[in-house]
């Protein structure tokens, strides 16, 4: 019969508890080992085994332990995953069919948006004014999550010294004269075309998360090209924390003055200007503005930090 791991390591955790004799182990483990077809493998095996229980028991007793543990952890979670699965696939089951007259998403709040929507928040943009204005607080929390995501990897892939890793193996054209030059060319415009988005996002189609997510590209494809070096010129770590801090304190300061002014019937005195105008919509332009600088510096942040620590 093919001995097991668990097994070796049940044997001489009973040596150790003076409940066996190790001889016996020995024997045993070493009869075992010859049944089996490749039995002079398994004696090796055992022998270096009991090499390293004589130099260093509590080592040797201690990887076999976590050798266990990460067998009993690979099954447990793979079993949650699968009953995690099945729970969702079940409650998915009884949701009502997508366009029936009963759906919970066919009710009042949908028409008020469109219906007073410009009216209350100034925005000609649908989109913007709901999610800036009616369900602000819901995409500070979108924000909020994408700056713990950032401080999270940095947690995990810091070192000790609590800096990361400046190594990078990624392509830098540093002699590519015709790509340095392209680059520089594109970048500029891909990031002015990022801020029109943001800028343009509660008069059409756009707003903070699409212009962010302009902006961090243009700011990869410049580190790709010329290197951590040349994009730490203008945006580091310190401009990271500095930028973030700054969008997310200003979010949370305007929306609680407005939550503050509409919860108690104060006339806020910001104007909504009028409808189309470039300087309308009250606060939602520069919430715009902060949420695409919340992305921006988020989605720089990740390709940094991967790239850095060779992910």
């Amino acid at each position: 019969m093919k001995m097991k791991r668990n097994d070796i390591f049940r044997r001489f955790a009973a040596w150790f508890s003076g409940k066996e004799n190790i001889d016996d182990c020995i024997e045993q483990q070493t009869d075992d080992a010859f049944l089996t077809q490749d039995g002079y493998e398994h004696h090796r095996r055992h022998e270096k085994l009991m090499r390293l229980l004589e130099e260093r028991p509590e080592e040797s007793l201690r990887s076999l332990e976590i050798r266990s543990f990460n067998k009993t952890y690979i099954v447990l979670s793979v079993l949650v995953c699968v009953v995690l699965a099945g729970v969702l696939l079940y409650a998915v089951s009884f949701m009502p069919r997508f366009g029936t007259a009963d759906n919970p998403a066919n009710n009042e709040v949908a028409d008020k948006y469109l219906e007073d929507g410009l009216e209350d928040t100034g925005a000609v943009s649908a989109v913007a004014g709901m999610i800036l204005d009616y369900r602000a607080f819901d995409t500070l929390g979108e924000s909020f999550v994408l700056f713990t995501a950032v401080c999270c990897v940095m947690i995990l892939l810091g070192r000790e010294d609590g800096r990361v890793s400046e190594k990078c193996e990624c392509y830098e054209g540093e002699n590519d004269q015709i790509l340095h030059r392209l680059v520089r060319v594109l970048v500029p415009a891909t990031m002015l075309f990022g801020c029109y988005i943001i800028l343009n996002g509660h008069l059409s189609p756009g707003g903070g998360f699409a212009g962010g997510a302009i902006i961090g590209a243009a700011m990869m494809l410049w580190c790709v090209t010329l290197g951590f070096r040349s994009t730490e010129r203008f945006f580091n770590g310190r401009t990271f924390r500095v930028v973030t801090f700054a969008a997310l304190t200003f979010y949370c300061v305007s929306k609680t003055y407005s939550f503050y002014t509409g919860a108690n019937g104060i006339a806020s005195v910001i104007p909504l200007g009028t409808p189309g105008a470039m300087l309308s919509s009250g606060l939602i332009m520069p919430l715009n503005v902060a949420v695409g600088m919340v992305v921006s510096c988020t989605m720089f942040g990740f390709f940094s930090l991967f790239m850095r620590s060779k992910i």
